[in-house]
Formats: C-alpha cells, structure tokens, sequence
C-alpha cells in the first residue's frame, strides 16, 4: 500500500487540490454546481489533507466549533480509488486530535445511511436518527465524547474488552501497565510506563520489552479476527525479539496489519490458522527493537 501522510493545506495550489478532491467525490456526483463545495465556515475551520508520495490529495476533512466545546467534522471525503485502505481512520484521528489539542469535548457529525457504520465503528452514537424511509438523502447527527487525549479512535469498544481480558487473565500485564494507546484498523500501539518495568541500569527490562511486543502482535491478530466475524483461541507458537537500542524514557510498541504474514483462511475450513505478525518497540520516537511473532489461532472445536 502506497505511503500517505497528512498535511495542513496552507498554499493556493494546496487548497486547490484540497476543494477539487471535495467537490468530486461529495458535490460532482450529486451534480451539485461548482462553488457548492465551499461554505462559511472554510475560513474559520481547520482543514487536514491527506496526501499519497506524489503529493496528490486523496482525503481531505474539516472541523469547525459550534462552542467552546463542541467541535463538528464536515466535508470528510476519501478518494474512491483509495478507499477500504483504513484512510477514513487516518483522517478522522487527525481531525479529532485537532479538536482536542483546541479544547473540545465532543464532535458531532451529520451522516447519511452509507457512512453510518463507518462513523460508529469510529465511536460516535448516534444523537438524532434521521428518518431515510421518507427522506433517504436525510442525515443522521451522530456525538463522540472526547474525555481524555488517550481515547481510542476506532473500535473503542473492542479495545477497552481485549485490555480488560489482559488485566484479568494475564496480571503481569496490569502489573506492568500495559495500555492500548491506539487502534486504528490498520495499526494498534501498545504502552507502559518505564517506572513499572525498569532494570538495574535505569532502562526497560528485557522481559517487559517482549510482553509488551507479544501482546501488541496477539492484540492485532484478535481485533482483526473479530473485524473478520471470526473467533478462536491465540497462543504464540515462536518468538524472536532483535535488541537495537536501550528503551530509557517512553515504551511503545507498534504493529501494523500491512506486515502480517499469512491469513485466517483455514479457519473457514475448521483448520488452525498461523500468522506471522511483526512488532516496532521505540522508546518514543526512536526505533529499539523489532518483534517476530507466529501466532496460531486454534480452531473451535
């Protein structure tokens, strides 16, 4: 999958590209005229731009307040040759970061029905359901609480249920206070604090660097289980961990679905399925260590 970033869109040729990708995917199609892809609050809002390696706009998003504490996402578009990637997530996470860092407390949305999984799968609930038998282009006003910078953008839910199981089944990891920081779909990243898991030298004890790895690999195996609708018990079959740095202040471990090797196919056949899943530890930006897991997800019986 190609790389893509987000950016702030601050230059004519940028905006340009920016309202262009707005008006084809949400006006053109609804053969809206030229200039409907703008509205007041484009001056007052804050714009993010999702853009691939050659600088090409392919999502794009804005917030505006409507109060101090209540900030409302609009014009949230993905390119359609882009979609079904996790993009969407991407945007969302960093329009809600914005409205947090501004002091919101909440974001709502206005969607129509063909968004509407996507945004509560997201975690917003739904305020005002919209009657679309009479009205299918009515749009439903959905809410998300943002009480604290550590919440879950995506599958919030999910998270809090796998966390909650690692607490009580496996205590060393409430021990060493090991938190979902993140999930989008695509990536989950793993945290803990150093104080809890430190060594004679004052850096991240070896062990804690590999069950902090080897739940992050076991963690993105179970959610993208359940995105599949599939279930069974994960054990992990091999591990190997290769140290490149100390971890002295801030432990993270990151895994992203695009490295996984292998696939849940056998399940479907009553087979076990095995996976490959790679884990990133930093200590905060800087790369430490890489994690090799072969996970094995058993087959109900």
């Amino acid at each position: 999958m190609p790389k893509v970033s987000i950016v702030i869109p601050h230059t004519d040729q940028s905006f340009e590209r920016y309202y262009e990708l707005r008006w084809r995917v949400l006006r053109k199609p609804f053969r809206r005229p030229r200039g409907s892809e703008y509205d007041e609050y484009d001056q007052v809002g804050e714009h993010r731009m999702l853009v691939n390696e050659a600088g090409d706009a392919i999502g794009v998003g804005r917030i505006h307040f409507n109060s101090p504490e209540e900030a409302q996402i609009r014009f949230m578009a993905i390119d359609p040759d882009y979609q079904g990637y996790g993009h969407g997530v991407t945007l969302i996470y960093a329009l809600e970061s914005t409205a947090l860092e501004m002091g919101a407390k909440r974001v709502i949305i206005n969607c129509r029905d063909n968004t509407l999984g996507f945004y509560q799968r997201c975690g917003y609930e739904l305020k005002e359901e919209a009657n679309t038998d009479k009205n299918p282009k009515a749009e439903h006003q959905l809410v998300k609480q943002l009480s604290s910078s550590s919440y879950i953008v995506y599958r919030p839910s999910w998270c809090e249920a796998l966390q909650k199981t690692w607490h009580q089944g496996i205590p060393i990891s409430k021990a060493m206070g090991i938190e979902i920081y993140q999930y989008t779909g695509r990536t989950l990243e793993l945290r803990a604090p150093l104080a809890r898991n430190i060594n004679v030298h004052h850096t991240m004890f070896a062990g804690s660097i590999y069950t902090l790895a080897t739940l992050a690999g076991w963690g993105m195996v179970q959610l993208h289980l359940q995105e599949l609708g599939l279930s069974g018990p994960i054990v992990l079959a091999e591990g190997s961990i290769e140290y490149k740095l100390p971890i002295a202040e801030s432990p993270r471990a990151v895994c992203n679905l695009i490295d996984a090797e292998g696939d849940f196919g056998a399940l479907r056949e009553g087979e076990n399925a095995r996976l490959t899943m790679s884990v990133a530890l930093y200590d905060g930006d800087d790369f430490a260590a890489m994690f090799t897991g072969r996970y094995v997800v058993k087959a109900p019986r």
